[in-house]
Parts: structure tokens; C-alpha cells; sequence
């Protein structure tokens, strides 16, 4: 028996809601942090190892690239911070409901924009 819904399977034309968006953001941020994290821990043994090692990795900083690489974990954990303490406050019941969570997903995304903005400006001051 065939199916008479509509299927689509241009995925460029199907918009997600805040929500969803959010909470996809919050699993890649979680892999962007489970990634770096390797990277993470070499630059801090390098780093503890000896002078030579701290003055490479001192080096490595002044790189561009390497700096936007740790700018990018640090904003990965950072978000999954904000989103993660927005999956507590749902675990005890605030925001269930579908207004709720349209909310906390609002206000997710503008905490991480101002914290973001003024933790990398502080950085990079």
C-alpha cells in the first residue's frame, strides 16, 4: 500500500525551530568539547613538562589559527555550560511546557551572545 503523504526530501527547505536548533547546537558543542579535549591536554602536559615545552606552547598561542581553535573549544564548553544548566532547570520542572521551551531556548542563545561578546573581548584586550 503506498503512502499518499508527501514526502520532502530537500532538507535546505525545512526550517527548524529555536528549539530544536538549540538543543542540536547543545550535542555539537558536546562533541566539539569531547574532541578538543586531547588537544586540551597536550597543550597542558607540554605546558607542566619543562621550559622548553612551556615556551613552545607560549609560541603556539601567537599563532592565529591555533588561538581560534581555542577559541572555539572555549565557546563550545561555554555553551554546553548555558544549555546544560537549561536541561537542569527541566529536570526540575521549569520550562516543560511549549512555551517554556521556546523561552529557555531564547534565552540560551542570548546569555551565550553576551557572555561570548564579553569574555572575547576581555580575551583579546
Amino acid at each position: 500500500m503506498k503512502s499518499k503523504r508527501p514526502v520532502n526530501l530537500d532538507i535546505s527547505t525545512i526550517s527548524l525551530p529555536l528549539t530544536n536548533l538549540a538543543s542540536f547546537a547543545h550535542r555539537l558543542s558536546g562533541i566539539a568539547i569531547f574532541a578538543g579535549f586531547g588537544l586540551l591536554l597536550f597543550v597542558l602536559q607540554t605546558s607542566l613538562e619543562s621550559e622548553e615545552g612551556f615556551e613552545s606552547i607560549s609560541k603556539m598561542m601567537d599563532n592565529m589559527l591555533f588561538s581560534i581553535v581555542l577559541w572555539i573549544i572555549f565557546a563550545a564548553l561555554l555553551y554546553h555550560f548555558i544549555a546544560g544548566t537549561k536541561h537542569l532547570l527541566l529536570d526540575f520542572g521549569f520550562g516543560e511546557t511549549k512555551d517554556g521551551a521556546k523561552l529557555g531556548a531564547v534565552a540560551v542563545v542570548i546569555i551565550f551572545l553576551i557572555t561570548i561578546s564579553v569574555l572575547s573581548a576581555l580575551l583579546w584586550l
